[in-house]
């Protein structure tokens, strides 16, 4: 497998074959794009951070047949002014807010390497998420 591509055996797309011939048992194949697996990853990585997928970016590399997927991304965070405020030491916010910053990362990596999995195929062996910046949240109160 390469970084510019993974290829996988779909059942049920077979090749154009003379009438009368057995099937093989290798039915065809779909190829996944570099582009289309990062635009997948970014996707995946937005969603699990609470960011646009715009902001997110993506290196694919290949490492002994697995994927390696380094993301780069902001991470949504509660303002600190909010954290202050709140009665106490402030760690309900923290918590309402998915916890805290280490805990989310290491949430999301485990996140985005199964949805990758699920949604590609493809055999993920390690994924990197570099933390760019802190996207201020403000907390707003139900009405």
């Amino acid at each position: 497998m390469t970084a510019a591509a993974t290829t996988l055996v779909a059942a049920g797309s077979a090749p154009a074959r003379p009438t009368g011939q057995a099937l093989s048992p290798e039915r065809g194949r779909n190829r996944i794009t570099a582009k289309a697996l990062n635009r997948v990853v970014a996707a995946v990585t937005a969603d699990a951070l609470g960011v646009k997928a715009a902001r997110v970016g993506v290196d694919l590399s290949d490492e002994k047949g697995m994927l390696v997927l380094t993301v780069s991304t902001p991470i949504r965070v509660v303002s600190l002014d909010r954290i202050r405020t709140a009665t106490g030491s402030g760690e309900g916010v923290v918590q309402r807010s998915g916890g805290s910053i280490v805990d989310r990362a290491a949430e999301a990596q485990e996140i985005i390497r199964d949805r990758v999995n699920a949604l590609t195929g493809s055999a993920i062996g390690r994924v990197t998420v570099r933390l760019t910046a802190a996207d201020i949240q403000l907390e707003e109160r139900v009405r």
